[in-house]
Parts: C-alpha cells; structure tokens; sequence
C-alpha cells in the first residue's frame, strides 16, 4: 500500500517540478524581455536625443558659413592707375587691403589683401589671401620662372582667361606659385607689362574663384 502511495506521488511531483520550472523559466524571460526593451529604450532616447543636438550643431555651423560669406557682400574694388590698364580687383569686404601703386620700377602696382589685418608686408613668411602685381617686365620672361617647377612636377599650368576679360589669354598655375609657398595663380598680359593674381595655401581658394577672379577687370 507504502509503494502505490508513493508512485503516486512521485507521479504528481514529476509534473508539478516542471510547471514550477516553466513558470520560473517563463518569469525570467518576462523579465529579460522587460529589461532588454527598458534598455533599448533608454539607448534609443540618447541616441535620438544625440542626433538632435548633433542636427543642431550642424545648423548652427551652416547658419555661421552663411552669415561669414553674406557679410564679405558687396565687395570693394580697388582701381588702380590708367597707365597700368585702370585694372579693377574686387574683394571681400571683410578682408583689409594694402596696395602700392606709385609706378615702382619693377613693380609698378604691388597688392596685398587678407581677412581683418594684413600681416606684415616685409615678413617673408607672411602668408595672404589674396596677391597681386603689375610686373615691368615681359610676358614670356615671367612664365620662363615657371617653367622649371612644371618640368619638376610642382606646379601645373593651363591656358586661362578673365571671365570679363576674355579677350586677353593667359595662364593658371596650380601648385608652388613661390619659391616658398603654394596656392593658384593667373598670370596674364597686360599692354607691355604682366598681371599676376594669386592666392596663398588652399583657405582662400573658395573667394578666389568665386569673388576674385569673376570680378577682375582692365584695359588691355
């Protein structure tokens, strides 16, 4: 009678562990579940809440390029003497700019322009934004300068000419511009002397394509 009683037991308690192991086990998935969609949750809120002050920041960084190349509007223009073509360069307002153009010897007009104040004129390592000079000397004999750094690999050089002055044919030199220095040049003709117009480094490339050259202008 001992050995029926106990069978029968041992046949509930078999069953009875198991549902006790189902429902635990069931309860620790809840739970893991639980968790898991608390965490993603929390993750997804800070990787949203991430985003929007990412969003933000790069608005503000698009509103500040848009307020720094609205204030270079309108441009100045320096005109320099009719002898040398009555040459017109325009440039940012923003920029500050010191030209020489008293009719020098070999550098009848001699220009310097950059953002605020201009560094100093007699520091050879002063870098500007933007250069330019009427040289008094030929043609031919200035692009013979270059010569050497486009055979060297230094520099690049390609037929170029002033959108409003289209008429007059010249050359864009890309790489070492100077001994020292690197940047984009125009050299042109101009009358029985040469125009160069340059830019220093690779920061100023934007304004000398876009408000340097599109807006040079003289007499040939």
């Amino acid at each position: 009678m001992k050995h029926n009683q106990n069978g029968g037991l041992n046949v509930l308690l078999i069953p009875f562990i198991f549902a006790i192991l189902f429902l635990l086990g069931a309860g620790g998935f809840g739970a893991w579940a639980y968790l898991s969609r608390q965490d993603y949750k929390l993750n997804t809120d800070k990787k949203v809440a991430a985003a929007v002050v990412l969003a933000k920041q790069q608005e503000g960084t698009s509103k500040d390029k848009e307020f720094v190349e609205s204030e270079k509007k309108p441009l100045r223009v320096y005109t320099g003497p009719e002898p040398f073509g009555s040459l017109q360069l325009s440039y940012p307002k923003t920029w500050s700019g010191y030209v020489q153009d008293s009719g020098g010897d070999t550098y009848p007009i001699n220009g310097y322009f950059y953002p605020a104040i201009i560094p100093s004129v007699i520091d050879p390592g002063s870098t500007y934004a933007l250069r330019m000079q009427v040289i008094n000397r030929k043609y031919t004999d200035v692009l013979q300068v270059y010569q050497s750094k486009v055979l060297t690999g230094k520099a690049t050089v390609a037929p170029y000419n002033l959108p409003r002055v289209p008429s007059v044919i010249g050359v864009r030199i890309e790489g070492q511009v100077t001994d020292a220095k690197t940047g984009s040049m125009v050299i042109l003709p101009l009358r029985d002397k040469v125009l160069e117009i340059w830019t220093e480094g690779t920061g100023y490339g934007k304004d000398f394509n876009e408000n340097i050259l599109p807006n040079v202008t003289f007499s040939p």
